[in-house]
């Protein structure tokens, strides 16, 4: 941040807890979301890693929100339309999970008397059977049908599924870099590009096999004091490696660029179908960046896969 644009800031804040009514606030645009905050742009400013009310939930980069000025900053709501809606519908499919998950059969009772109550029928041959998900399936044969059936209840898809990486590591000249602890793009020193990679094993087409993908997202950290603060682009590609090679890592598809992050930021990126069907059919292994020279320097952890099944 430049001198003129902090003295801005402090005078812009500064008058606006001077003046009539005592405001409390000023808005700010939030451009990444990080482990413990957010960073965010005020007046030409980036703040980093702002602490956040409880009050502020489901951050999200683009948000416009309420800060408190100060010697520590706090980012009190977010501005903009009420998000009820939104929340009903995030409630209601949380609650469809819920009551899946549940055991489908209300009660299993038996007796050597008739059941009490109306609606029953007789049955002649019960069948009973666990489904994948190790729930109870009650099917009855009846002698005769005096109330139809309930249609089955739809299945649904396998739930998803987050695989972490095994391993991880940065190459430069061919071989593994060990003053890298994180994957790394980009060369700062001018010592060398640094290429970066995460491992999977055959754990991301094991998941897969015999499902249909329906998305795959993954999940990263731009860790702090590497590059410049504020947002650069991950240049993604796949590699075809289980385990971290001894010469160099080799890339393949790409580069993407589906993700841009500032210091300290986490993002999620969702790969392309193409790199999806590459993943879980095993002609593909695992992520990896790359960039050149110093402008999208960054160092980063994570890699975490979420893959969700249709």
């Amino acid at each position: 941040m430049s001198s003129d644009v902090r003295r801005a800031l402090g005078e812009d804040i500064a008058a606006a807890s001077s003046s009539a009514g005592g405001v409390a606030t000023v808005s700010a645009q939030v451009i990444d979301v990080t482990d413990t905050g957010v960073n965010l742009m005020v007046g030409g400013a980036l703040l980093l890693d702002v602490s956040c009310a409880d009050a502020y939930r489901n951050r999200a980069a683009g948000d416009w929100v309420a800060l408190r000025p100060g010697s520590r900053p706090v980012v009190m709501w977010r501005l903009g339309a009420d998000p009820g809606e939104t929340d009903a519908d995030t409630i209601r499919s949380l609650a469809r999970e819920v009551t899946l998950d549940e055991q489908v059969v209300r009660a299993a009772t038996w007796g050597t008397a008739a059941p009490s109550g109306s609606g029953w029928q007789q049955a002649t041959v019960p069948y009973v059977r666990k489904n994948s998900e190790g729930k109870v399936e009650l099917y009855f044969q009846l002698a005769s049908e005096t109330d139809p059936s309930p249609p089955a209840p739809p299945g649904r898809a396998p739930k998803p599924v987050t695989i972490s990486p095994s391993a991880y590591g940065t190459w430069r000249s061919g071989r593994p870099d060990d003053y890298a602890d994180y994957p790394v793009q980009g060369d700062w020193t001018g010592r060398g590009n640094r290429r970066g990679g995460w491992f999977y094993g055959t754990a991301i087409a094991s998941a897969c096999s015999g499902k249909s993908v329906a998305s795959m997202r993954v999940k990263f950290t731009r860790r702090k004091g590497s590059g410049v603060n504020g947002k650069r682009p991950l240049h993604l590609y796949l590699h075809d490696h289980n385990s971290p090679p001894s010469g160099q890592l080799d890339l393949d598809a790409g580069p993407e660029e589906l993700l841009s992050l500032s210091v300290g930021a986490t993002g999620t990126a969702t790969l392309p179908a193409s790199w999806r069907s590459q993943l879980a059919s095993g002609a593909a292994r695992g992520l990896a960046i790359y960039a050149s020279g110093r402008s999208d320097y960054m160092s980063v952890q994570g890699g975490a896969v979420t893959i969700t099944f249709s």
